[in-house]
């Protein structure tokens, strides 16, 4: 065996920080996006505010531009990025009070759209309320699982891996370690060594590089990438994100509304700024000679991190747009007829509709929010499994729409119907159930026994 040194060229992504932040602003809803703008004029001063919110009238809104475009070729040419008629706003503006997502609820709605068996489902589920706030096991799964049936067990090692590669990665693990190691594991294009300098991070956070990389046997430069992948990518404690307790008001992301027997989508930026650069920094960044080039090349450095900004704001809009619209294709029952017509209509669906990775999908949808003329949806509630399969691959009745047709059945009729006379009705009707699966989504819809109704 010899060592040899040898050149190799392979294509990879690197995460940098610009491309951080844009991944960052695809998940911000509008409130919390206005919040990060306010914090981000603070930070750089070449940003400037071109118009304020909800300055631009609604006959300038309509006037199509160049980002339209891409929109035109579709069966619904309304597209409408800025600009509401009064009960519009008014509707926007007021939103609703709604409590802050929990991480089980998080967890649950993505392993609801999991292409997984009834086992590992159900492991998942038992694993995910044994969470607590930080995102790590209350009790020993083994322990968890002890008195239930030895198929679950067996699909324990399976529902672990698919809980912990959901949003947020690296839950359902024993504590900070194990789930930083899982998130490093699950890291795209993680630089060699990554995983092992996580035992060093006590060195690394006092600087000790190049004895931590001897250790190691790796280079100092790619050590200190690891860190710095480290403390840009992994959180020691994922589920904190979720743990706000304060009370949040909710404000539609997008409207979609008819209009002469077509859908228009409205996206709600009344409440964002129109960003442009500084003129007075363009200009300066223009000035020719030696003199002053450390502070144009600070401007220069804000300038490009301005733009950048600002592409990022555009594309998170261009890409809500696009999934909204494509949303709207697959469920123009449910915004024709109302909730009872829900298609089951998973991640995976939209992502090949539109071309792009399933988690492009998942960080549009999360916590963003749609105005309907049936009421305010998280845009995740368009996404539901079929009641028997996968998706769209399985029955043509969604959960949530079924749900639906439940709920309306049990307040429609004054029987008091029991769990099994739901299960007949609804085999009736072309819904095959299970009396035990009908008294779930009962349960789920908040609605009593036929005893206690």
């Amino acid at each position: 065996m010899q060592q040899r040194q040898a050149l190799i060229l392979e294509q990879g992504l690197r995460m940098n920080p610009q491309l951080f932040q844009s991944i960052k602003i695809m998940e911000l809803p509008v409130l919390d996006l206005r919040a990060k703008i306010a914090e981000e004029m603070e930070r750089n001063p070449a940003l400037e505010v071109l118009e304020e919110p909800g300055t631009v009238s609604l006959d300038a809104a309509e006037t199509p531009g160049e980002e339209d475009d891409y929109f035109e070729a579709s069966s619904d040419s309304g597209f409408i990025q800025r600009g509401m008629d009064a009960d519009a706003r008014r509707q926007f503006i007021e939103g609703t009070v709604t409590r802050p997502e929990t991480l089980q609820e998080h967890l649950l709605w993505q392993l609801a759209l999991e292409p997984v068996d009834d086992e590992v489902r159900y492991t998942g589920e038992l694993l995910i309320q044994n969470l607590d706030d930080d995102g790590f096991h209350k009790e020993d799964p083994e322990i968890l699982l002890k008195n239930e049936k030895k198929e679950y067990k067996t699909r324990l090692r399976e529902a672990l891996a698919v809980v912990r590669s959901l949003d947020p990665p690296g839950t359902c693990t024993s504590g900070y370690r194990e789930s930083l190691q899982v998130q490093a594991r699950l890291l795209p294009d993680a630089p060699p060594g990554l995983e092992a300098a996580l035992d060093y991070l006590k060195n690394l956070e006092k600087g000790k590089f190049a004895e931590t990389a001897q250790i190691l046997d790796i280079s100092e430069e790619t050590l200190r990438l690891c860190y710095s992948r480290i403390q840009e990518d992994l959180s020691p404690f994922p589920g904190r994100y979720f743990n706000s307790g304060e009370t949040r008001y909710t404000v539609p992301d997008l409207e979609v509304r008819q209009k002469e027997g077509e859908f228009v989508i409205i996206l709600n930026n009344e409440e964002i700024p129109v960003l442009g650069i500084s003129p007075f920094f363009m200009k300066v960044a223009d000035k020719k000679g030696r003199d002053g080039k450390e502070a144009r090349d600070f401007v220069r450095e804000n300038i490009r991190e301005a733009r950048w900004f600002i592409q990022s704001i555009n594309q998170r809009n261009h890409t809500l747009l696009r999934v909204a619209r494509a949303i709207v294709e697959f469920q123009r029952a449910f915004f024709s007829k109302g909730p009872k017509y829900l298609v089951p209509l998973t991640l995976r669906d939209i992502a090949q509709e539109l071309g792009v990775h399933e988690t492009t999908i998942s960080r549009t949808a999360n916590s963003k929010s749609m105005q309907t003329e049936w009421g305010l949806y998280e845009i995740r509630y368009f996404f539901s499994n079929s009641i028997t399969g996968t998706g769209s691959k399985g029955s043509r009745f969604s959960k949530e729409g079924v749900k639906e047709i439940l709920k309306e059945i049990i307040t429609g009729d004054q029987r008091r119907l029991s769990d099994q006379e739901l299960a007949d009705t609804l085999t009736r009707r072309g819904i095959p159930l299970a009396r035990r699966t009908v008294a779930k989504y009962r349960s789920e819809l908040d609605l009593g026994s036929s005893y206690t109704r």
